[in-house]
């Protein structure tokens, strides 16, 4: 069978009506695989910190963030907390960024206990200190669980204490020495205190009377974290059964060195991210944390390596600590930090878009091949049995030296080629968003041709299995004022936290559904709060419309695919948008079915033409004995920029009905900008 067969498609130019046959007898030679439904995450913004981590404080290690004037006025100006402009004001009287003095306290920097960036504070009176404004997830707990690293000029005591306003509601006492010590303790806020609990909570460590104190860090979890991790994210992915996490970047990849990520996680070095400016790196979230958040989630680990400013044999030390021995050097270390037993990673890419100007340690595609194949010798030295994703660039061109001499140089060395699909890019008033919103729709259809020719050059390289990922994807077009007032931001445009994410992901996975084993997995670009997933603002978590999508799709895994034939109107568009084509005659539905290991027929259907408006589809069920009702789960927003937020977080979610069977099959009205699951259940047999 050829993978075009499970998608015969014939225009149809009647507006608000569409057929879909179903071709039971057409099945694709590999069940649906889980791994096309992976989350990406990175060391970028509050990705990590901030985001899948339960940590609430900003900037706990006290670390040096350069930012520019503006940068510190877009800080100064963030609604959700009081006195912003005081934090950034903080900064020049050398105060951390996100800190403040509170009382007559004087802010200066200083050396920490294992050389990174402290923060002395000098008072002459009691309640001088150090204090910043959060947000505490009240709405699941009153306890909180806090480390603090410090250290005094001379013995002295100081409070660790909550406070939304005026007095603490709750507060633990330090006795400091002139040695560097670690404290933990337990904050609990009494049931009975009146709170707003999305509003902010002053966290300040003050001192009792006059005193001269140095801090190294002020961490502060809620009491219900997982292992660190923010318990609603954990849950969450959890229960998206989500099958594949790549870490740790991304652009960050290209200038970190895992090394500090590992060890007592106190003694390591925080850094200056090496790729996100004004952004920390405490190293408080490394290998093994990593580890132990896949296990909680559930999910296989994916993790790219540093070909940008790494070594092969840094990287192999990696393998090494993650799938090694305790009888090796590297797996010493690991049982050394707790984690005896080998966390056998599989999956192992080599670079993250090293073939860009933009990335540390940019390469040609001479050094690609070369990086490529150094880099393997010295992973497999160590591991034969790791696969390797070596990096692609689809976006530059199938036949781009970049690609032709990584699939021929490489022929039989790498297991998989790697690209990323972030395309859009800038655009400005003159956008027209139904023409933008239909070039992301119809991508889809370029990338399978595209794909498919990747392949036949892959065969023709002698490589007999052709593998390909996905391990970035998002919407990637950027809104670029050019007026007067200069660059600024339009909330109007398909983005990753709308509707309109979650059709493009599934419309690609779709097809890479139909291309059978070509493409090994997929990584959609992020966890939470970058491009789309989940999202987080004052310790509260909800989905992006593309999380449920996902939620939606993963009923595919583990399917077998069946052939469709779709009659329905197309969607076209005039312009390019970066490296977005134009769109021909596309059509504008979209339709994958799957038998599932229960005889169910599953069918997922996208309404992706912003021009058509509900659609009333007719579905032949091809000679398939199915009776009584099915079940219909429905994603839909109401605009391309329909999205979730704050205030309304459950604006879009899934949506279930029934839909009646009889002989003829069924009829449904898909809405505009909608994601519709049809489970079919399989026919009872006869007594």
């Amino acid at each position: 069978m050829h993978d075009d067969d499970l998608f015969e498609f014939e225009p149809l130019s009647e507006a608000g009506r569409a057929t879909l046959t179903l071709r039971p007898e057409v099945r694709g030679p590999v069940p649906v695989s889980r791994l096309l439904y992976g989350k990406f995450c990175e060391h970028l913004g509050s990705n990590i910190y901030q985001g899948m981590e339960a940590q609430v404080l900003y900037n706990p290690t006290f670390a040096e963030i350069a930012l520019s004037e503006e940068g510190l006025k877009r800080l100064a100006a963030r609604p959700d907390l009081p006195d912003a402009g005081a934090m950034a004001a903080s900064v020049a009287d050398g105060g951390a960024l996100g800190w403040i003095a509170a009382g007559s306290a004087s802010l200066s920097p200083d050396a920490g206990a294992f050389g990174n960036r402290a923060q002395r504070f000098e008072t002459a009176g009691a309640g001088g200190g150090v204090a910043q404004w959060a947000h505490l997830p009240l709405q699941r707990t009153r306890g909180y669980e806090y480390r603090v690293v410090a250290r005094a000029h001379a013995p002295c005591r100081v409070e660790l204490a909550l406070a939304p306003a005026g007095e603490p509601l709750a507060r633990g006492e330090i006795a400091l020495t002139r040695e560097w010590r670690t404290f933990t303790g337990r904050l609990e806020v009494p049931e009975t205190a009146r709170l707003d609990p999305d509003g902010p909570v002053r966290v300040g460590l003050t001192a009792g009377a006059a005193a001269n104190v140095v801090v190294d860090r002020i961490l502060l979890y809620p009491d219900d974290h997982v292992h660190g991790a923010d318990p609603d994210v954990i849950r969450m992915l959890k229960d998206a059964r989500l099958p594949l996490l790549r870490w740790p970047g991304g652009n960050f990849v290209s200038g970190y060195h895992w090394r500090d990520g590992v060890g007592p996680v106190d003694a390591r070095p925080t850094r200056p991210n090496p790729a996100w400016r004004g952004t920390p790196e405490p190293n408080l979230f490394g290998t093994d944390e990593f580890m132990t958040y896949c296990r909680d989630v559930g999910c296989e680990p994916l993790i790219c390596v540093n070909a940008g400013s790494g070594t092969p044999e840094e990287a192999a030390a990696w393998v090494e600590y993650c799938n090694g021995g305790t009888d090796t050097a590297m797996g010493g270390l690991r049982a050394e930090n707790g984690h005896p037993e080998p966390y056998r990673v599989r999956y192992w890419e080599i670079g993250n878009e090293i073939f860009g100007r933009h990335q540390i340690g940019w390469t040609t595609p001479g050094g690609n091949v070369d990086r490529f194949g150094r880099f393997a010798a010295a992973m497999r030295g160590i591991d034969p049995s790791v696969r390797l994703l070596a990096c692609g660039g689809l976006h530059l061109g199938v036949d781009a030296e970049w690609n032709r001499r990584l699939t021929t140089e490489t022929a039989g060395r790498a297991d998989c080629q790697t690209h990323h699909i972030l395309e859009g890019g800038s655009v400005d008033e003159t956008v027209d968003c139904t023409e933008l919103f239909h070039a992301f729709m119809g991508y889809p259809v370029r990338i399978g041709r595209d794909y498919r020719l990747m392949r036949q050059r892959m065969l023709d390289a002698g490589i007999e299995r052709p593998r390909l990922a996905i391990t970035e994807l998002q919407l990637f077009a950027h809104f670029r004022s050019t007026g007067a007032e200069g660059p600024s931001g339009r909330d109007d445009l398909p983005s990753p936290d709308t509707i309109s994410e979650a059709l493009y992901a599934t419309l690609i996975i779709h097809e890479c559904i139909r291309l059978g084993e070509l493409v090994e997995m997929v990584t959609h670009s992020a966890t939470v709060n970058h491009g789309g997933g989940l999202r987080k603002r004052r310790e509260r978590v909800w989905a992006n419309p593309v999380h449920s999508a996902h939620v939606m799709g993963m009923a595919l895994a583990g399917g077998t695919p069946l052939g469709v034939r779709l009659s329905c109107p197309t969607i076209s568009t005039t312009h390019t948008f970066g490296h977005l084509p134009v769109v021909d005659a596309a059509p504008a539905l979209d339709a994958m079915a799957v038998a599932d290991a229960d005889g169910a027929t599953v069918l997922m259907l996208v309404h992706r033409s912003a021009a058509s408006g509900p659609v009333r589809l007719t579905v032949d069920l091809g000679g398939l004995d199915a009776v009584g009702e099915a079940a219909v789960l429905t994603l839909a927003g109401e605009a391309i920029n329909d999205r979730n937020t704050f205030e309304q977080p459950e604006r879009i979610v899934p949506a279930a009905s029934t839909a009646p069977l009889d002989v003829r099959g069924l009829e449904l009205t898909l809405p505009p900008y909608s994601l519709t699951r049809v489970t079919i259940p399989a026919a009872r047999p006869t007594a």
